[in-house]
């Protein structure tokens, strides 16, 4: 991959599986769609997913709360959602520096 590159997207993923493996690049992206759909299911189901040697993700609930709207100063109902936060592994942070 590109180091000035910003953002990898599905299809870049794709590409790069496709280079280092020697796949067809929709077959390459059809994997990148299932690994993707295994982490969705995973956090939907047990809220957590561990990959070894990447890190964690973890599904939160955030309540309703009360906010203000930035542009008009009124205060504003922030709906209830899921968030996903990501913890990376030890091994990541140390191969990081």
């Amino acid at each position: 991959m590109d180091k000035t590159q910003q953002t990898i997207t599905k299809s870049s993923l794709a590409q790069t599986i496709s280079e280092f493996s020697g796949l067809a690049v929709a077959y390459s992206l059809e994997l990148v769609d299932i690994y993707f759909h295994e982490i969705e299911d995973g956090l939907v189901r047990d809220g957590e997913v561990k990959i070894m040697g990447l890190g964690t993700f973890t599904l939160h609930h955030k309540r309703e709360r009360m906010g203000r709207n930035p542009k008009t100063g009124k205060p504003a109902v922030i709906a209830p959602r899921n968030v996903v936060s990501f913890r990376p592994s030890k091994s990541l942070k140390t191969g990081m520096k």
